[in-house]
């Protein structure tokens, strides 16, 4: 593969932005039923081309295993007919949901009788920086288009192959449709400083939006000259307060753990109250060992601030709902955390004091899920809190713009 200097990668990247940034203009004025059209259009596409996919994705498959790439990597990367058909549903699902680009969040008359509005307008070129999963590929490019903007996307090197076939049928049912084959352009995984190119190029990008584990997502928060949507990172509690239903607590626990340990929604810690450690930890720790996760008991530091994503848990004893709040806002990530309790005032306080996306009262951390919260799919689930906050979905894509209608008005001297 051609390995470009890095004047040439940032050309390569900037061009692109600007290409993104005239289909993003495009897009932003274009009917609903299109967006739609397009949408339905590229998702058959995607299945008539399931050969082609599967063969672009076994090339990274046997490349990710020459390199002795971890299991869980792998099974991230790879792709089977039944997923592209998943793929392609989730374009479909897209294209149910209501646009939110023009809708009015507020509006009212001055006295003077100019007629003012607050209405959803799209964010413009939106930058996905991502790791592994070709399916984010085409999530993000269907979540983009849906709501106006044009995607800018930069996945993994060892997705390269997966994410330039898709990309292609992607853009090849855009011009099918007369619609601009750069609301959609892939970004070449060959240099890593491209990343870097992306999330500088203030001006040309509108908000760049990191998904993957911590250490990427910190660099591109940490280098990025671009807006940056900060997303992912989960190291979630589930916190069984001293007036827990432990039956309900076990079925819980275990499913926010191990449902899918891999993903930021899963439980990466335990605390049990005091009050009932002794009843309590007993149970729920052979409840953990008998599904296969290896528990983590007196943990360090480290292992307390540790994101998991595999059949690990750290435990640990509070005293009380007022500790389990300070221990959680010390060492969690903000995204989603847990109380299991048959005591309101309690579980109020929890929700109250806890600072996350996401808390969930007698339930598992695993529903904090764009399409579980009735979105449909999602680019990523953010943990900060301007823009956007808990799991993104088409509104949280757009930006605001306020519109007045006049006669005539001035404002006076």
């Amino acid at each position: 593969m051609h390995a470009f200097s890095a004047p040439d990668v940032r050309q390569q990247v900037h061009d692109a932005a600007r290409r993104a940034r005239v289909a993003a203009r495009v897009l932003a004025s274009l009917p609903t039923v299109a967006k739609d059209q397009a949408l339905l259009v590229a998702a058959d596409a995607i299945v008539a081309n399931t050969d082609r996919i599967l063969a672009a994705n076994a090339e990274d498959l046997n490349a990710a295993r020459a390199a002795d790439t971890p299991t869980a990597m792998l099974d991230r990367l790879a792709l089977d007919t039944k997923r592209v058909e998943g793929i392609a549903a989730g374009l479909r699902q897209v294209a149910g949901l209501p646009d939110p680009v023009g809708e009015v969040l507020r509006g009212y008359t001055l006295p003077n009788g100019l007629a003012l509005r607050q209405q959803r307008v799209p964010l413009g070129v939106v930058g996905i920086v991502y790791e592994g999963r070709p399916n984010v590929t085409v999530d993000a490019f269907g979540l983009a288009l849906k709501s106006g903007n044009a995607a800018l996307l930069r996945g993994s090197a060892s997705a390269a192959k997966s994410n330039d076939a898709l990309v292609s049928v992607l853009r090849d049912a855009l011009v099918g449709e007369d619609l601009p084959a750069d609301a959609v352009q892939l970004l070449s995984a060959a240099d890593r400083s491209s990343v870097t190119h992306l999330i500088q190029a203030r001006g040309l990008v509108d908000v760049v939006i990191p998904r993957g584990g911590a250490g990427l997502i910190e660099a591109v928060v940490r280098d990025s000259y671009v807006p940056t949507i900060e997303t992912g990172v989960g190291n979630c509690h589930v916190y069984v307060h001293g007036a827990a239903d432990l039956d309900m607590a076990e079925r819980i626990l275990l499913n926010s753990k191990t449902r899918r340990p891999s993903v930021c929604n899963a439980a990466e810690t335990l605390l049990v109250d005091a009050a009932i450690a002794d009843q309590a930890l007993p149970r729920l720790i052979t409840a953990l060992q008998d599904a296969g996760v290896t528990v983590h008991l007196d943990p360090d530091e480290a292992e307390l601030r540790r994101e998991f994503l595999s059949m690990d848990i750290a435990v640990a004893v509070v005293d009380g709902v007022d500790q389990a709040i300070a221990h959680i806002n010390e060492y969690g990530t903000g995204h989603t955390e847990a109380i299991v309790t048959t005591n309101m005032a309690a579980a109020q306080r929890f929700t109250e004091a806890v600072d996350a996306a996401a808390v969930m009262v007698n339930a598992s951390t695993s529903f904090t899920d764009g399409e579980q919260f009735g979105f449909g799919a999602e680019i990523g689930i953010s943990t900060q809190k301007l823009h956007a906050r808990g799991p993104m979905g088409l509104s949280e894509l757009t930006s605001t713009k306020w519109i007045g209608w006049g006669d005539g008005q001035i404002r006076p001297a």
